[in-house]
């Protein structure tokens, strides 16, 4: 004997169905369900006109062989495959974005979907299935990745521009460098070579013009005539003395009779005397430190020379601060005065070609110069040069430098 459902229990059955068909019509995803067999037993418009069918054409059809039979690349899907059967086979849900569902035109579109097992109590009745059709999403992300690329490609190549142009103007500061220190080399041979003629070619000249003044003035009778050449030894002499000045100018002979530590103390002796500063100098070489050859010893003689210049032109100072320390490693050479300091402008002027030269002819050597304002006042410059270089040294300059 069949059960008679009461007419408010049938009349409220019939209100909820109405109102669960119009939440699946009235959403934009597609939804279906499919029974144990996975034929499906209902589907919303949205989902059905997303594959191209009618909802009625699609019920009791096998919803794996309707739309989800073939992979993207065009090979067979097994439906013992398939992440949506899962869902009532295993009991497993599941949710993917990166797959395809077939319309019924032949043509498939990006899916996003979700998988979903039905349970009545204990038992499994069959799945629900939303999904979504992402084609504008994936053609989105493609225009965004294929963007990216682009752009890495682009800053890649640019990166390789910018990279060997870079090293193109590192290929030609050594160029320069290399130039500038054969130019620096050649003007001091050309310095050394007149400074030797003249004083081979003039100073013999005056020192025989001044015998003959002294030969002529023994054998004059006349006062006037002995007293002019009084006068004029005495010019000779001044002659000889201007002469030595620009032979010391251009090749101090100290440099190379006596080597650089000799001549940086006669000049720094001389800078003081010469300018009236006060000052000091200290000089510490250590019994290991090794000669250092000619180029290395004139580049550095050239440089603590025109930093005294500068002292002398620029500082308006009052007191010279002078240290040069050496040993086995390295010649460090330290000078502060305290004038007026240096300022950044003053470093950056296009003019500074001092600076600039010291600045070249320390790291022609593998050295470093440093210039600034003393933290007393005036101007600190510390200039670091190697004299040798032993296994595993690393030819790091001191800290403070």
């Amino acid at each position: 004997m069949s059960a008679v459902i009461p007419v408010p229990e049938v009349a409220a059955h019939r209100a909820w169905r109405h109102q669960l068909e119009l939440l699946l019509a009235s959403t934009g995803e597609g939804v279906y369900g499919i029974d144990l067999e996975g034929r499906c037993v209902f589907i919303n418009r949205a989902g059905a006109e997303m594959l191209g069918y009618r909802p009625e054409d699609v019920l009791g059809h096998n919803m794996h062989d309707l739309m989800h039979h073939t992979h993207p690349d065009g090979s067979h899907y097994p439906v013992e495959q398939c992440p949506i059967y899962q869902a009532f086979r295993q009991g497993h849900s599941c949710r993917l974005d990166g797959d395809v569902l077939w319309r019924a035109d032949g043509t498939s579109f990006h899916a996003e979907y979700s998988s979903y097992p039905i349970r009545d109590n204990d038992r499994i009745t069959g799945a629900v299935v939303t999904f979504v059709d992402i084609s504008e999403r994936k053609r989105a992300e493609e225009l965004l990745r294929n963007a990216h690329d682009e752009l890495e490609r682009r800053v890649a190549e640019r990166t390789r521009e910018l990279t060997d142009a870079m090293d193109e103007v590192a290929r030609t500061n050594e160029r320069l460098r290399r130039l500038s220190a054969h130019l620096q080399t050649v003007r001091e041979d050309e310095r050394s070579r007149i400074a030797r003629e003249i004083h081979d070619e003039l100073g013999s000249v005056l020192v025989a013009l001044k015998l003959d003044v002294g030969w002529l003035k023994a054998r004059l009778d006349k006062p006037e005539l002995a007293a002019k050449t009084v006068s004029m030894a005495g010019l000779i002499d001044t002659a000889v003395t201007e002469v030595g000045r620009i032979i010391t100018d251009l090749r101090p002979s100290i440099l190379d009779h006596q080597g650089l530590w000799a001549a940086m103390e006669w000049h720094a002796q001389e800078f003081l005397q010469a300018t009236g500063l006060r000052g000091q100098y200290s000089m510490n070489i250590a019994p290991e430190t090794p000669a250092p050859g000619d180029a290395l010893a004139t580049a550095a003689y050239r440089i603590f020379q025109e930093i005294l210049n500068n002292v002398a032109r620029h500082a308006n100072a009052t007191a010279v601060d002078m240290k040069v320390n050496a040993d086995a490693r390295a010649l460090t050479i330290r000078v502060r005065d305290n004038g007026r300091g240096i300022t950044l402008e003053q470093l950056r002027h296009p003019g500074s070609h001092g600076v600039l030269g010291m600045s070249e002819r320390a790291n022609h050597f593998g050295g470093r110069f440093a210039i600034g304002p003393s933290a007393s006042g005036g101007t600190r410059v510390r200039v670091w040069l190697p004299l040798a270089r032993t296994q595993g040294d690393t030819d790091d300059p001191p800290a403070d430098l």
